[in-house]
């Protein structure tokens, strides 16, 4: 069975942001092994420098790194810039990654500031969702439920419809 890591940076605060997790968590349970790590964002003042964002950016990739150095897992980079796709699509990547030999697939989802350029060359492909800006704790739950629907449409079920 392959194993989905969630690696974010920062937690879920709200209850029924973590209702819904754990909702598609327990659905994907039937086709994967799933972990969600999160990561302490780090912490910076109301206003701050672009020096003290790269700063704190290169530290959560410190943090993020040990979590995607395994040999066999495939990388996912969640940012603005990365390539958008369809659920259809995300379904026959994830199915290509297992068929390729990867029994990891990593996506990760950054702090209010993004994803350091380091971790972002270092995954094997940056994903967007929209070019529309979400809240972190809606981004989590969406890409949670398109893992799930990337699943349901390999298993040809009714829930993608």
């Amino acid at each position: 069975m392959i194993k989905i890591n969630l690696i974010t940076v920062g937690k879920l605060k709200e209850k029924y942001w973590r209702d819904a997790v754990a909702e598609y968590s327990k659905r994907l349970s039937a086709f994967c092994k799933l972990e969600i790590i999160e990561l302490n964002e780090s912490k910076l003042p109301d206003d701050p420098s672009d020096k003290q964002k790269l700063s704190a950016l290169e530290a959560e990739a410190k943090a993020i790194l040990p979590y995607i150095e395994i040999k066999s897992s495939f990388t996912f980079a969640m940012c603005i810039e990365g390539k958008q796709m369809t659920s259809e699509e995300l379904s026959k990547k994830l199915d290509l990654c297992g068929a390729n030999g990867f029994s990891t697939i990593n996506f990760i989802i950054g702090s209010s500031f993004g994803i350091a350029d380091s971790i972002k060359k270092r995954s094997d492909a940056q994903l967007s969702m929209s070019e529309l800006t979400f809240p972190h704790q809606l981004a989590r739950v969406m890409l949670i439920e398109q893992i799930y629907r990337a699943f349901q449409i390999s298993a040809n079920t009714r829930y993608h419809k």
